[in-house]
Parts: C-alpha cells; structure tokens; sequence
C-alpha cells in the first residue's frame, strides 16, 4: 500500500526547503604571531575575513563541477581572525535550494598550511568570493573589499585560523550554458560563538521564543484542562441527581 502524502504536510515540508546549511564546528586555537615564511608571500594573498567584530557576510563563492584536479569543486578561502582562544565556534553557509552544491568547510592552523604543499598551492591559487550585489564582477575589481592578509601588525599575537572552502555543483540540465560555466552560489557565510562553549550565540532567541510558546502552551492547555474538568465534574453530578431523583 502506497500512501500519498497530504496537500497540507507537503505545504510544511516546502518551507524547510527553502535554503541549505553546511557548517564546521571548531575551537579557536591559542594566540600568536604570523610566522614569516618563504613558501607564501602574504603581501599577495587578499582573503575576506571574518571575526566576532564582523561575524557574517553576504557574498557569491565560486563553484564548479568536481574534476580529476579538484574532486570537491572550486576552493576559495576566509581568514577567521580575532578569535577567543579556547572559545567554540562554529561557521556557517546558508545558501538557496535553488543551487544545488555540495559545501566542505575545513579549518586549518597556518602552521597545518606551511606543512602542507597541497595547502599552500591551494591558498596561493584560491578563487576570491565576489560582492554579493554583482556576481558578474570580475574577482581582480573585487579585491578592494578585500584585506591584504597579515598586512596589518603581523607581529601582533591573535587566534586566527583560514576557513577552506570548497563547492562543487550538483546539478545536470539540458542547458549548456548552465553546464559549462557554474553560476556562483549566492550565499551567507556567518561565523557564530557558543555560549559557555555549548550552544551557538544565535540561537538564543530562538531558543527563547520556543521556551516562551512552550510555557504559554502549557497554561493554555492547562486552562482548557480545568475548563474541561469542570465541564465532565458538572454533567456527572447532574447524572447521579437525576438518577436519585428517577429512584
């Protein structure tokens, strides 16, 4: 037997449907400075970067199909700079059900990156994410909103870590166009605490209006219960008046 599902649940089901989230969960690393290093000139390398002063940005991330040299897609990167150490935090992408990609978010130490060759071509050649107002603009006129990586006070000990993300597309259409070249995603890119290391900061309204419908719930439902009661106590007393007046 096969059942169908109801008007009104596939009505419930389309509003989650509406966007997609891919996050990492991490634990800011202790402080310190940039390490000078000849494998990477940092003077070149514009990366957008996020921090708990500027936790969120709207913006376009590069995508592509997945290929023999790139098997999860496009990788673009975002510094993560002025981070608590030993404080939880965790980065989220939120991004339109209408482009189907499929997200890997990788946190890396800059330590992690000068050991790894793999990283340091990666980071070197990364796709720069574009304006969110044009995804047309080219990334070289883009690079103004940009920050020079490292360029200010690299002396200066912080918890930073580099995001890597990487998008491949996950979609086929008779389109050729749309196959041949991947539309960036349009997408939020959202850095967020946790409050005693437990729970993310933005959930906390959230968690508050659940807490709140949850409490007045209980007292509607406890209202309708003793109006209910009284209602049922009452009809039994007039049953057994009339059944001592019928005796």
């Amino acid at each position: 037997m096969i059942l169908s599902p109801s008007p009104f649940l596939l009505t419930l089901l389309a509003g989650f449907t509406l966007a997609n989230v891919e996050k990492t969960i991490f634990i800011a690393p202790p402080a310190s400075a940039a390490i000078p290093s000849p494998q990477l000139n940092f003077d070149d390398i514009q990366l957008e970067t996020l921090s708990p002063a500027d936790p969120s940005m709207r913006t376009h991330i590069p995508a592509s199909f997945a290929n023999e040299g790139y098997p999860r897609g496009t990788e673009s990167w975002v510094y993560l700079d002025g981070l608590r150490p030993g404080q939880r935090y965790e980065v989220r992408i939120c991004w339109l059900a209408t482009q189907p990609t499929i997200f890997h978010l990788t946190t890396h130490t800059l330590a992690s990156i000068l050991d790894s060759p793999h990283l340091i071509s990666s980071l070197a050649t990364s796709t720069p994410l574009l304006p969110h107002h044009d995804p047309l603009i080219s990334p070289a006129s883009s690079s103004s909103s940009q920050k020079t990586l490292l360029a200010e006070n690299p002396n200066i000990p912080t918890s930073a870590l580099f995001l890597q993300i990487s998008a491949a597309a996950e979609y086929f259409t008779p389109n050729a166009t749309l196959m041949a070249h991947v539309p960036p995603v349009h997408a939020d890119v959202i850095l967020d605490p946790f409050l005693l290391n437990v729970f993310p900061r933005s959930l906390v309204p959230i968690a508050g209006y659940v807490a709140c419908v949850a409490v007045v719930g209980w007292v509607v439902s406890w209202a309708v219960w003793e109006v209910l009661a009284g209602v049922v106590s009452g009809e039994e007393k007039r049953k057994r008046r009339k059944e001592k007046k019928d005796i």
